[in-house]
């Protein structure tokens, strides 16, 4: 029969052991340790497979980001569509006013000359509301002159800037995105 002896220099974690042997140092089987067969069958997937998931993941990923990136671009050239337009339709009022200027300072011209030529007269308040009225025409084809030339440079500056260089951006990263997409099918 073997002696234990007791002393302050066993830990606990000793003593535990000590309990547990059989046949000299053997430790018996405890039901902690058991697992159930299926974690040991468990199939581990290969490093193909882990790389062929990140594959999906991330061109999944890269093809949402070509897809927003077309979506501003398409949004881009909507707004440039609409500057266009507006920019016409101020072209067109701007000539429709300066024709009734032109048509408005040729009747005014015939009036004159025609009561020049009769000796016909119209009363000075006449007078003055002809010429109150080509005033605030010419006044109106003034400020609309301005605007059109302020619409227009409006339109370049935006359409130049912010179109070219965000088209660029765009493409070129849809061109990038492209490329890693090429070198990961590659690597596979």
């Amino acid at each position: 029969m073997k002696i234990l002896a007791v002393n302050p220099i066993t830990t606990p974690e000793y003593s535990l052991w000590w309990g547990r042997r059989i046949n000299d140092n053997i430790p018996a089987s405890s039901q902690e340790d058991v697992r159930p067969i299926d974690e040991h069958l468990q199939v581990v997937p290969s490093e193909l497979e882990i790389i062929k998931q990140d594959f999906k993941k991330k061109s999944s990923e890269w093809g949402k980001k070509i897809e927003q990136l077309e979506e501003e671009k398409m949004h881009l050239g909507l707004n440039v569509d609409i500057h266009k337009l507006e920019a016409e339709e101020l072209r067109k009022g701007k000539n429709k006013a300066e024709e009734n200027l032109d048509s408005l300072k040729i009747d005014y011209k015939k009036l004159r000359l025609s009561m020049t030529t009769t000796g016909l007269g119209k009363t000075s308040e006449q007078w003055r509301a002809l010429e109150k009225n080509l005033l605030e025409c010419q006044n109106e084809e003034a400020r609309l002159k301005a605007r059109v030339v302020e619409l227009e440079k409006s339109f370049h500056l935006h359409y130049s800037r912010n179109s070219m260089i965000e088209l660029r951006a765009s493409l070129s990263k849809i061109e990038e995105l492209k490329g890693k997409i090429e070198e990961l099918k590659d690597v596979l």
